[in-house]
């Protein structure tokens, strides 16, 4: 079975399902530092507890992304959420499924991350790792602590393909 997958531009109502986007967007700012600053509160729910996890901040070096390019497996962290903020204005790409035991193959669907934002999978999601399409580093903020926190499956039986083409 061979499937090509075209990613879609992402926003907040057609990733819900998956997580969230991380943007200022439509958020009202706190000033803060005396004018010199904007806070703004509110923008990722993180969920890394279970099992007394604890909640940790790493840098991801990430390598430039080929397309078309095939996808054979995707992962899924069940005992918390993990976000991507890229370090610099970039596109970066998604390759999701819904919660459940395995990936449905029929569910799959990929977004195009634009720059200045970063998003936040929810915990038991499936998704292909870091897909970015230049060099470069992200923020990542996720769980660490005991458990099974990464569950892996094989999708080399299909012939997922991930086709992105860069806007000129």
């Amino acid at each position: 079975m061979k499937k090509i997958i075209i990613p879609k531009p992402i926003n907040k109502s057609n990733f819900s399902e998956f997580g969230e986007v991380i943007t200022t967007k439509d958020i009202k700012p706190l000033k803060i530092n005396n004018g010199y600053a904007e806070r703004f509160d509110g923008i990722a729910n993180l969920d890394t507890k279970i099992n007394d996890g604890e909640t940790t901040i790493s840098i991801f070096s990430a390598l430039k992304r080929n397309f078309p390019m095939r996808i054979d497996m995707m992962e899924k962290h069940p005992m918390g959420s993990q976000a991507f903020i890229p370090m610099k204005e970039t596109t970066f790409l998604t390759f999701v499924a819904p919660k459940g035991d395995k990936p449905l193959i029929e569910k799959i669907q990929s977004f195009i991350v634009a720059p200045g934002i970063g998003i936040n999978y929810k915990a038991g999601v499936w998704h292909f790792p870091l897909i970015s399409t230049e060099d470069m580093n992200f923020l990542v903020v996720d769980r660490k602590g005991s458990g099974e926190n990464l569950v892996i499956e094989d999708l080399n039986k299909y012939e997922l393909i991930l086709d992105y083409k860069p806007a000129v």
